[in-house]
């Protein structure tokens, strides 16, 4: 008897962290598969993993990030997240624009990559 609850338990534990951790699956549609960028943006990587492709990927505008004192930062949802050093792509950005590649769990929003733009 014991087992069934906490099995029933480890359950209702479970589901809502895969639930709210879907948005990390990967979501190229194909819309971008006519890109010249394509091959590049599926080869992007940070010391935190691979970073998918450009569909994973969230534009960011200037307002919405800033550098201070060598380190990143991006308004994601409303809220100002902290990029972890290892999330940033050092490579040249042939995208030209800043990205992000953000994940969201149940327990809140983490950066697995992140690509500085130009910042003019």
């Amino acid at each position: 008897m014991d087992r069934l609850k906490l099995s029933r338990r480890s359950a209702l534990l479970v589901v809502p962290f895969v639930l709210y951790s879907r948005s990390a699956l990967g979501r190229d549609d194909g819309r971008y598969s006519n890109s010249p960028l394509k091959p590049w943006f599926d080869s992007l990587r940070s010391h935190l993993g691979p970073c998918c492709s450009d569909a994973d990927g969230v534009a960011v505008a200037d307002p919405d990030w800033e550098s201070h004192n060598g380190h990143y930062r991006v308004r994601l949802d409303g809220q100002w997240v902290e990029v972890p050093d290892e999330a940033v792509i050092t490579e040249p950005n042939l995208a030209g624009r800043t990205m992000v590649w953000p994940v969201k769990t149940a327990f809140g929003i983490s950066i697995r990559c992140f690509m500085p733009g130009s910042m003019i």
